[in-house]
């Protein structure tokens, strides 16, 4: 069973940072690309990062690239989002999420109960 538990999320002032982390079962780890998508009120839903689970490849939408980072740490089955730069736009409930693969377009197959990120001054 794939069970994942986002935290690390709150209150940022505009060009600060903050790092969100998703505990991950290790079934999920092992099995699954991890990512995290987002969804702000009145918006699409939209996926900002991926990592395979068993290679270090990662993918960035553009309206992250360049201020996000995603990693994992397998002993401690968690990944992680490590956002810098943030910006009011980037205001939303982040979610940690499965996929069968890091592609444009993916689907996700879990996600959790999302952590809130609110950017303002």
């Amino acid at each position: 069973q794939v069970q994942l538990v986002e935290s690390g999320g709150g209150l940022v002032q505009p060009g600060g940072s903050l790092r969100l982390s998703c505990a991950a079962s290790a079934f999920a780890l092992d099995y699954y690309a991890i990512g995290w998508f987002r969804q702000a009120p009145g918006k699409e839903r939209e996926g900002v990062s991926c990592i395979y689970g068993r290679e270090p490849i990662t993918y960035y939408s553009d309206s992250v690239k360049g201020r996000f980072t995603i990693s994992r740490d397998g002993r401690r089955r968690t990944v992680y989002l490590q956002m810098n730069g943030l910006k009011p736009e980037d205001t939303a409930v982040y979610h940690c999420a499965t996929y069968v693969d890091c592609l444009p377009g993916r689907i996700e197959t879990n996600w959790g109960q999302g952590a809130q990120v609110t950017v303002s001054s």
